[in-house]
């Protein structure tokens, strides 16, 4: 289906916004009145810009306040159509967006809301456009789609339809199967958003806090499923006010809602892209550090092992058990130290792993490759972390673990019982973090879990964890504190081991300092779990903190952060799924202690 936005949606100027949605591959736009009257560009400007970029205009709004007033009103209403009517023919768009009325003179009165209706739809004609009737969900009168159905339909004109907009459907809890009631050549547009669930005053909800589809908690796919089943074949438009989007950049948050569109199809039954290529588990992580030494201490404390260099490249291969740590050593920033700059997914189809990936948009990372180097797709994640695509174990083609060669047998270290990376946790940019969950959802094809807010020492965190099914594959995404607070951006890596008290001790034996964690979280722990004193007094003693649900246990400890990197050490327990979130604070407020104290 053919595919549109708003520009309301986006921030910058209406040149600015237009042009990101062009070049985002969108087929057509929703003029926003207020980008209109704020710009230079005359309606004629536009209309050329748009037939240059490529782009329809699908729908011109809003039209506020007309229908069931008294008759002064009206008359005025009339002529502020009729000024809209000429804005519109000089734009070349044909459809107008009426919101039902929030005036206070408008009386409830269905029979005179069609009668106006009407009276506007036959002036429209005459300038061969449509009128688009929508229920605001915070309508005086009409806030229901069924009800500004009804009212069309007792109009009875072929230029008046209704526009569905899944904001104002889903946000009051109306059943999207009465759409099936409504004619599909009636049903003349179609708007798409969709909403964290939150118990909040429904106008400032929809001003402030829509998302793009597959981002919140309603059913769109459904709601446009049950669109198209009865009848409709008009554009998959968005129109999400959010005051995130509108003050980041248009061209990646013109991306980040065609993806979601895309998905948003898929999920509909209406398209049919390249399944994706659920991933099994991790390959690697790689990390970048100008000056390596401080991570190979860390390593080597955490019993990993240098088994391979990179033939072409400034890169280690660092190893145990099957958890892989590259480390590379040719790029990284100096000041900010070591970062997280890259992770491998294991995949038993890479090719399909990176069609999917294209076919969602994601950005294809240009790759040196040296004669002999073994294939490696890779794409770029929204706040730039690499994603790569490999089968470490293929014998139709030479393996990426082929391109390092071996080092001399003293360099392996004596394993500490790491046994696999069990996730990894990446800190986004403010405005990127719901395009980071839709874009692992919609690339690897993971389950996302709830979104949490985590308590930090200078305020709240979000998070939200990202899945496969079983467990092969977590990632959990977070927001940084503040808004360009790059600083703040940590990383973690954590690694799974089968015995956490005895791979603490061999780490900290080692030299590497675990992150002390507060007696008082202890003494709270007796009193929550009446653990054995034994080992309430081992876990206080090594740092490690715990947790429970109904199906497992979850221990876990830190290593000191090194650049913008940490290590956590995590043993599972049963069918434990979680991350340990009710222990963030603890962790968080020892970080910021330890930070500070040296």
């Amino acid at each position: 289906m053919r595919k549109s936005i708003a520009t309301v949606s986006l921030s910058g100027s209406l040149s600015e916004k237009l042009t990101a949605i062009a070049t985002a591959g969108f087929d057509g736009v929703e003029i926003f009145e207020n980008d209109l009257l704020a710009g230079p560009l005359s309606p004629e400007e536009i209309r050329l810009r748009c037939a240059d970029l490529g782009l329809s205009i699908d729908l011109y709004q809003p039209f506020r306040d007309f229908e069931a007033v008294p008759g002064d009103r009206l008359a005025r209403n009339l002529r502020r159509a009729e000024r809209k009517f000429d804005v519109m023919e000089r734009l070349g768009a044909d459809l107008l967006l009426v919101c039902s009325s929030v005036a206070p003179e408008a009386v409830d009165d269905d029979v005179l809301a069609a009668e106006h209706l009407r009276l506007l739809a036959e002036r429209a004609e005459r300038h061969g456009i449509r009128i688009a009737y929508e229920a605001l969900a915070w309508g005086r009168h009409v806030s229901t789609y069924d009800h500004a159905w009804r009212i069309v339909e007792l109009a009875g004109h072929p230029a008046l339809g209704t526009c569905l907009d899944s904001f104002h459907i889903l946000s009051r809890g109306s059943d999207p199967k009465g759409i099936a009631d409504i004619p599909g050549e009636k049903i003349f547009f179609l708007q798409l958003a969709d909403a964290p669930l939150m118990a909040m005053d429904v106008l400032q909800w929809s001003r402030h806090y829509r998302c793009f589809p597959g981002q919140g908690g309603f059913d769109v796919a459904g709601l446009v499923a049950a669109a198209v089943r009865a009848g409709y074949t008009g554009p998959l438009s968005l129109e999400v006010f959010n005051d995130v989007f509108r003050q980041a950049g248009a061209a990646s948050t013109a991306v980040d809602a065609l993806r979601s569109l895309l998905l948003l199809e898929e999920s509909a039954g209406l398209s049919a892209p390249p399944a994706p290529a659920v991933p099994s588990g991790f390959a690697f992580a790689e990390l970048t550090a100008a000056d390596p030494e401080p991570l190979r201490g860390v390593l080597g404390a955490l019993g990993f092992g240098r088994t391979g260099r990179h033939t072409s490249k400034p890169v280690e291969l660092w190893e145990q058990g099957e958890a892989r740590i590259l480390l590379n050593t040719g790029a990284g920033d100096r000041r900010q130290g070591p970062a997280l700059a890259a992770i491998g997914v294991e995949t038993s189809d890479p090719d399909r792993a990176a069609q999917r990936a294209e076919a969602m948009l994601a950005p294809v990372v240009p790759r040196r490759r040296a004669r002999g180097d073994a294939p490696l797709d890779a794409v770029a994640a929204p706040d730039g972390t690499e994603l790569f695509f490999c089968r470490t174990d293929r014998s139709d083609l030479p393996s990426w673990t082929g391109d390092f060669t071996g080092v001399p047998q003293h360099e392996a270290a004596e394993p500490a019982g790491i046994g696999r990376i069990d996730h990894i946790a990446l800190t986004q940019p403010w405005h990127q973090f719901d395009e980071a969950s839709l874009f692992y959802r919609g690339v690897l094809g993971l389950e996302a879990d709830d979104s949490l807010d985590l308590a930090d020492t200078y305020g709240l965190r979000r998070s939200r964890a990202v899945a496969t099914a079983d467990g092969g594959v977590r990632i959990a995404l977070n927001v940084a504190p503040a808004p360009g607070d790059d600083d703040a951006r940590l990383q973690h890596i954590a690694l799974a081991t089968d015995d956490i008290i005895a791979t603490a001790r061999r780490v900290r034996a080692r030299g590497a300092g675990l992150l002390p964690i507060p007696v008082n979280y202890y003494d709270d722990l007796d009193a929550r779990y009446e653990l054995d004193p034994h080992i309430l007094a081992t876990l206080a003693e090594l740092g490690i903190l715990y947790d429970r649900d109904e199906s497992g246990e979850f221990f876990h400890c830190y290593t000191a952060t090194v650049g913008r990197v940490f290590f956590e050490l995590v043993q599972r327990t049963g069918g434990y799924r979680g991350y340990g979130a009710q222990n963030a604070a603890v962790r968080l407020a020892a970080q910021h202690a330890h930070q500070h104290a040296v």
